[in-house]
Parts: structure tokens; sequence; C-alpha cells
């Protein structure tokens, strides 16, 4: 499998999106009618392989994983994934697990005390399981689908979130680059 890259080369239609710095919430909820944030998943389990790195984690630890559909009038346009270590629910990611159906978008960029890392990208296909859990909300199945992620830290605590773009996103007026702080 190919690693995720710290840059993007090449033309894509996907490039606004992904290079967006700012919160895909609010780029996505400026060019929706009717955003909605559809909770399919929130239950402990074990991250995947190429997630664990970046949250610092050992084989076999737990951590909170979140998986939500955001829909614009109806469409599915992006499958996020969220991993937050146990250890960090007991600090200050402890109201995360109380989000529901709310963006975490949201709650990650109104707080001025969290840093955001670079972006990370990656060109996903069906080798990825992030690529499966996606396609199945997708009326499109193209054979690959771009991805970006990036941690943010608050307290000395990580939280990975994952956004993955299905083809839909792109019938919506692409983002204008926003600037947003990384520490």
């Amino acid at each position: 499998m190919n690693p995720w890259q710290a840059t993007l080369v090449g033309r894509l239609p996907y490039r606004p999106w992904l290079m967006d710095n700012g919160s895909l919430t609010m780029a996505l909820k400026r060019r929706c009618t009717e955003l909605r944030v559809v909770r399919l998943r929130q239950r402990p389990g074990l991250p995947y392989p190429d997630e664990r790195a970046p949250l610092g984690l050992k084989a076999r630890r737990l951590g909170l994983i979140r998986d939500v559909l955001l829909t614009c009038a109806g469409r599915p346009v992006v499958y996020a994934h969220s991993v937050i270590p146990l250890s960090g629910l007991m600090g200050p990611w402890h109201s995360l697990s109380r989000l529901g159906n709310r963006p975490l978008g949201e709650a990650l960029f109104a707080d001025p005390q969290i840093a955001r890392q670079p972006l990370e990208y990656k060109r996903l296909d069906r080798r990825h399981p992030l690529y499966r859990a996606a396609i199945e909300h997708a009326p499109e199945r193209p054979p690959r689908l771009w991805a970006r992620r990036s941690v943010f830290v608050r307290g000395g605590h990580p939280i990975l979130v994952t956004e993955v773009f299905l083809p839909e996103v792109l019938r919506l007026p692409p983002p204008q680059p926003a600037t947003r702080r990384t520490r």
C-alpha cells in the first residue's frame, strides 16, 4: 500500500478540497443548503495499522472510533473517520464522546488551544479499509477515492481525523484557499 504523502502532485479535481486548510464543515456549509452529519459508528476499537504511528499508539491499543457521513441536500459528499486514543477521553477530548450527530470540525476549529498538524494525502483503493467503508455510501463507485488526514493536538493528546471525499463533492463549488494555524 502507498504511504500517506505530505504533498500533492499533478492536477486533480479534488485538489481544492484536499488542500483547503480550514474547517471542512464550514467549507461545506458555505456551499450546501442542507448539510447533515450522520453518525454511522462510534465505539472503542482498534485503529487501522497506518493510524497507529501518527497517534503514538502501540499495536492492540484501543481508540474511540467515530465514523460519520456528511451529506449535502441528502447526497453523500464526505466520509469522515476519527480516532481518539482512549487516554485522551479522560483528558481534553472527554466531551467529544458526546457529539452525536454534531460536526467534529466545529469543535476542533472553535478551540484556540487545539493545534493542527500538517495535512497528509492518499489516494485510496479497494485494498484500504477506509475506501471499503466509504464506498458503501457512494452512489458512484470509482476505483479510487482521495482522502486527507491530520492530527489535532490539545494538551498533548492527539486525535486523528481522516476525510474521504466522495464523487458528489465535485458537484459543489470548490473552496477558496483558507488559512488555519498549524503548530
